[in-house]
């Protein structure tokens, strides 16, 4: 017997194709955002309860719908996109058949509030199956609209029970909204759960493609992407986005893709792009993308599918072959850095370590940069310099007493333990008790804490040669000269000579307390690595040790000031900071142990900035340090390339420079000026990262000059 045909009723109709356009919370929220920016929105918020079954918001400051349209705003087919359907050819916005409101309003109580520009309040009104409740009602609220759409799919058991993990569902709405916010430059998004103080993605208005790729995918994924852009005049389309070089792979990929700022998936342009990232990538790892193309809207029919996220375009092999051909050019001209994980051996050790190496510049370097050979590390003292490769200079070595020369018999490494000088001494290892008291023996009781370690070569090297006043040592930033090594071109730049009493006798005192064993030790380590901001693990022979970076660190420092006197370079602040509010940031602080009786701040302040202020010939021409007219430090001395020190115990170092220095006694002076400059400039544990409390950075030196 042949069934009999009957006409659905409009209902079941209605909630059939509900089901099609609306298959999860998600796709209600695509509809949603739509509409938005089709209302030309700047700011859309999208609030989710239990991942959008229970309750989702959307609110915009949109044009807003008429109260004359809130009637039939829910009923199917009703739009004010399009009017014939020869419009279709030249749509230009995301909705054109009135069904997205429509099909929720089929599966889900829904409640608009909208208010237009011209009206004089807001007006609300609750919809079920496409039609009002009841009549618009006046209400308070802002330019714009705001949807709120509660018990998803209440009337559809099976589709809610196939979505019963709201977690998933909320991360499906995110990533919708992530990629509508990437693409909408220029227009604020903001997504979170009902209750949620902290929004899981939020865009700034202002904010470009890039700054929004950084703010979803991160800033691994930002930093590593290519702009790419063509057009074809022939073919009709523009494309433009940004894909992932060849140092970043992920293990699915991630196509974002708009045509005509629609987002659509495209299986053909995403195998095709695939292809030619597969003989960059790993393999079974894959690119990130995104692509924004525009094609002529006659040459497109958006009307293939019922959420729209199919198209189908004309010339859609041409255009494929024509992207693939763009972005493969992009990738061979982005070549220039590789990342590879490599074996490599420490010194003496069988066993191996994984370490990673690049092949070129490191993605953070801009392009074009250039790593030069003296901006690297040496980890191992036995690897080539590049002095070998330079012809020394006719002269005579400089005469010295047989204690000097024998005492700067080797190259520096005391101050750059990772990067010292292949010569060494000729003595035995140490053995642990004898290297213990070879510190005991060497360390001083109060401010000269590190000479066990930070002595040596450096101090020997260097230091002599500009103690006796002839052949100055090099800038820090190029290796020191033996003495009794001939100086090669690239180690006599101009330099000041200083011939003070005072500075040759505080070279001598280093010297003198020079350790041959640990200088041995320092000169011929592996550096292994940072165990923490404060200690540094080496390998010397057979045994691993900890230094104490922070004391390395400030004797370092100290010896560069006394051997380098008078020729620093200068790092200059952003912006000039008042000696007098140091001052009073200093005395504020627990560490300068002020109490009532030494007087108020404000007159020990004014102290301070007059003290200094009539120092400032002397300290900017042997120091680099800076002070104006005003009483503002505007420079610091370069000590070395690339380094910055922490600004925050800035305000303490301006304080203990006019209390803890003997102005008195040049000697003395430059002694005590040097250590507490050290101080400043080392490795503290309270100014890291890994220290308990993390203080804010207040100033912020920049723009180094060399001079």
């Amino acid at each position: 017997m042949a069934g009999v045909i009957r006409r659905l009723d409009e209902a079941v109709v209605n909630r059939i194709a509900a089901g099609e356009v609306i298959q999860r919370p998600a796709n209600a929220i695509k509809e949603m955002i739509e509409n938005c920016l089709d209302a030309k929105s700047t700011n859309i918020q999208v609030t989710v309860k239990e991942g959008g079954l229970k309750m989702i918001q959307i609110q915009d400051n949109g044009t807003g719908i008429r109260k004359e349209d809130m009637e039939i705003v829910c009923e199917r087919f009703t739009t004010s996109k399009l009017q014939t359907f020869e419009d279709l050819s030249s749509i230009a916005t995301y909705g054109f058949r009135g069904e997205a409101l429509a099909s929720i309003s089929h599966v889900a109580h829904v409640t608009i509030t909208t208010k237009t520009a011209d009206a004089k309040c807001a007006y609300r009104a609750s919809y079920s199956d496409g039609r009002p409740k009841a009549p618009p009602k006046p209400c308070a609220g802002n330019q714009g609209t705001q949807i709120t759409v509660e018990d998803l799919f209440y009337n559809i058991t099976t589709r809610r029970k196939a979505l019963k993990n709201p977690s998933e569902e909320y991360s499906k709405i995110v990533e919708v909204v992530s990629r509508y916010a990437i693409h909408n430059s220029g227009k604020s998004f903001t997504v979170k759960k009902q209750g949620e103080l902290v929004a899981d993605v939020k865009t700034l208005p202002n904010a470009t493609i890039l700054d929004n790729i950084r703010v979803v995918f991160g800033v691994n994924v930002s930093r590593e992407l290519i702009e790419v852009g063509c057009e074809d005049q022939k073919l009709a389309f523009k494309l433009y986005g940004y894909v992932s070089n060849a140092n970043y792979s992920v293990k699915k990929c991630i196509l974002i893709l708009f045509i005509n700022h629609r987002l659509v998936e495209s299986t053909a342009l995403k195998k095709a792009i695939e292809t030619v990232y597969a003989a960059y990538l790993p393999k079974n790892t894959h690119p990130f993308l995104y692509l924004s193309l525009e094609i002529a809207p006659h040459n497109i029919d958006v009307n293939v599918h019922p959420t729209k996220h199919e198209v189908h375009f004309l010339h859609e092999d041409c255009i494929i072959e024509s992207i693939q051909k763009h972005v493969e050019s992009k990738l061979l001209g982005s070549n220039s850095s590789r990342t590879y994980f490599t074996q490599t051996l420490l010194p003496g050790l069988p066993a191996s370590t994984s370490d990673l190496k690049a092949s070129g510049p490191s993605p953070s370097h801009e392009a074009g940069e250039r790593v030069y050979a003296h901006q690297m590390v040496r980890t191992d003292s036995k690897a080539q310099k590049l002095d070998a490769f330079l012809q020394p200079i006719a002269k005579a070595p400089p005469a010295s007493s047989s204690s000097s020369s024998s005492s700067s018999s080797s190259a520096p490494s005391a101050a750059r333990p990772s990067g010292g000088a292949t010569g060494a001494c000729g003595s035995a290892e140490l053995g642990d008790e004898e290297m213990l008291d070879a510190l005991a023996e060497v360390e001083p009781k109060e401010a000269e804490k590190m000479e066990t370690s930070a002595v040596g070569a450096e101090a020997e090297a260097g230091g002599e040669a500009e103690g006796e006043g002839e052949g100055e040592a090099a800038p820090r930033k190029r290796p020191r000269v033996n003495k009794e090594e001939e100086l090669t071109a690239g180690a006599t730049p101009k330099r000041r000579v200083i011939k003070l009493t005072s500075v040759r006798e505080l070279r001598e005192e280093v010297t003198e307390k020079n350790h041959k064993g640990l200088q041995e030790m320092l000169q011929n380590l592996a550096f292994v690595g940072c165990v923490n901001p404060r200690w540094s693990l080496v390998q010397h022979h057979t045994k691993l040790y900890l230094l104490n970076t922070s004391k390395l660190s400030e004797e370092l420092f100290y010896q560069i000031l006394i051997y380098d006197f008078g020729n620093f370079g200068v790092l200059r602040l952003s912006s000039p900071a008042p000696l007098y509010e140091l001052a009073m940031l200093a005395l504020d602080s627990e560490e300068s142990g002020w109490s009532e009786d030494d007087g108020p701040k404000e007159g020990l302040a004014e102290f301070i900035v007059d003290f200094l202020r009539k120092k400032t010939e002397m300290l900017e021409d042997y120091f680099s340090v800076e002070i104006d007219g005003e009483g503002n430090l505007t420079g610091l001395p370069l000590l070395l390339d690339r380094y910055v020190p922490a600004m925050e115990g800035l305000p303490m170092f301006i304080l203990r420079l006019a209390t803890e220095v003997n102005w008195e006694n040049e000697k003395d002076c430059f002694r005590d000026f040097s250590r507490e400059c050290a101080r400043f400039y080392s490795v503290r544990k309270e100014y890291t990262l890994d220290s308990d409390t993390q203080p804010q950075v207040t100033l912020t030196p920049s723009n180094t000059r060399y001079t």
